[in-house]
């Protein structure tokens, strides 16, 4: 069961993730009990520039990413989970964001706060109707000023089954829709398609 941001994640990262021409060294490493991770990616000039990030867990609070960039910022991510079927999350990057996912049966519902500016709050639900079938939303409403208000609202759908898996979601309020489609040939070929 995905989150409604994930809806059309197969073919989506198989084009943009998997398929790429970009340069980029990732190793993963456990030290003990925290994961160590090292990346670097060389830019088109051909400077390089690397992450360093680390994953552990103290005490029921997962570290889920703790990073430092080269250019001196940082990323922290947090997750607690205080309940069944509940996680608390925080991310902070360029902003700070509190979360909150629930999972009850075939449902899973998210919300976020900017909690570093205040000035927005985001929800999404995505609900399982039947096997390989999955419809959701998303809305994020501004909280500041003369932007206060409903900023955006999107409805998606996917279908999977057995090798093929088909989604179409909207965009920027319903004036764009997407249309993603995805095929395993076999365990070593995949073709995807996406508007």
């Amino acid at each position: 069961m995905p989150k409604f941001a994930d809806i059309a994640k197969g073919p989506n990262d198989l084009l943009n993730e998997d398929y790429t021409s970009s340069v980029t060294l990732k190793c993963k490493s456990s030290a003990g009990p925290v994961g160590v991770t090292i990346e670097t990616e060389r830019s088109a000039s051909g400077a390089l520039s690397s992450k360093v990030g680390g994953k552990f867990a103290y005490a029921g609070l997962n570290f889920d990413k703790v990073q430092a960039k080269a250019d001196g910022s940082n990323v922290l991510e947090t997750s607690l989970v205080p309940c069944k079927g509940c996680k608390v999350t925080f991310k902070a990057n360029k902003g700070a964001d509190l979360g909150v996912e629930y999972t009850a049966g075939s449902i899973i519902t998210t919300g976020s706060l900017d909690v570093l500016n205040m000035s927005k709050v985001s929800t999404s639900t995505c609900i399982g109707v039947a096997p390989g079938i999955n419809v959701g939303g998303d809305l994020s409403y501004n909280l500041s000023g003369d932007k206060a208000g409903l900023s955006s609202y999107n409805f998606g759908a996917s279908y999977a089954t057995g090798p093929l898996f088909a989604s179409v979601t909207s965009a920027n309020k319903f004036s764009q829709f997407n249309v993603s489609a995805m095929y395993k040939v076999n365990k070593d070929l995949s073709i995807a398609s996406s508007t």
